[in-house]
């Protein structure tokens, strides 16, 4: 199956063909098309759609369970979340275990991070070409 930016898209108001690269919005590269002249842009519907799920995740508490593993705790993470983080991550070939950090921040917060790219976290919405 092809994808729709594999096609040629034509700017609605200035008939140039657009181009292919990547917008950072809300800590996400997602797959655009901009316009030369007048710099409109269309985002992937499929990159949208990550956003949206996303966001519905984000708000959400999950209640998990504390368990001894050997000398260890470790706490289940739900399917929804290593779901969304498999798909975020579909073309890296790293396993889930070299992705997962844990940062105990405060008395009562433990941050648990699935990138290692700690500097990437302060990154500025843009264009990107390819």
């Amino acid at each position: 199956m092809t994808d729709i930016f594999d096609a040629t898209i034509l700017c609605k108001r200035c008939k140039q063909e657009m181009q292919a690269g990547i917008v950072e919005r809300e800590g996400f590269e997602l797959r655009a098309v901009q316009c030369p002249k007048c710099r409109d842009s269309i985002i992937h519907p499929a990159d949208l759609n990550g956003v949206e799920s996303f966001k519905e995740l984000k708000g959400k508490n999950f209640h998990v369970k504390l368990r001894m593993v050997g000398n260890s705790h470790a706490i289940s993470i739900p399917k929804e979340i290593v779901d969304f983080m498999n798909e975020r991550h579909r073309s890296m070939k790293r396993e889930m275990d070299d992705m997962v950090r844990l940062c105990f921040e405060d008395f009562d917060t433990l941050r648990v991070m699935f990138n290692d790219d700690l500097e990437d976290s302060g990154r500025s919405a843009g264009w990107r070409g390819r």
